[in-house]
């Protein structure tokens, strides 16, 4: 008998849901305080995690949850790259 693979789990900090990380983006801010998209979720530096949905990212930017969670300034082309992600996932289901 296969077993089961086990799928890391990850919460996005918008809806608070545990979700698989492969549904999820990864926003990290590093030692420099620089903050980016981190599409692969293996650079250094403390993550935060979306769901990749343009709603879910427009709430965490009203909200200003990231700048939050990751303790630094949150530049608006981060949210402009995060909702291009999310349409190219839309456009792939």
């Amino acid at each position: 008998m296969a077993r089961k693979k086990k799928v890391p789990q990850r919460k996005c900090i918008v809806t608070n849901e545990m979700k698989p990380k492969k549904e999820l983006i990864r926003i990290v801010r590093n030692k420099e305080g620089e903050v980016y998209v981190d599409p692969t979720g293996k650079k250094n530096g403390r993550g935060a995690y979306l769901t990749i949905d343009p709603k879910v990212i427009d709430k965490a930017q009203q909200m200003d949850i990231l700048s939050k969670q990751l303790d630094a300034q949150i530049d608006a082309s981060i949210y402009e790259e995060l909702k291009v992600l999310a349409d190219g996932k839309q456009n792939e289901k």
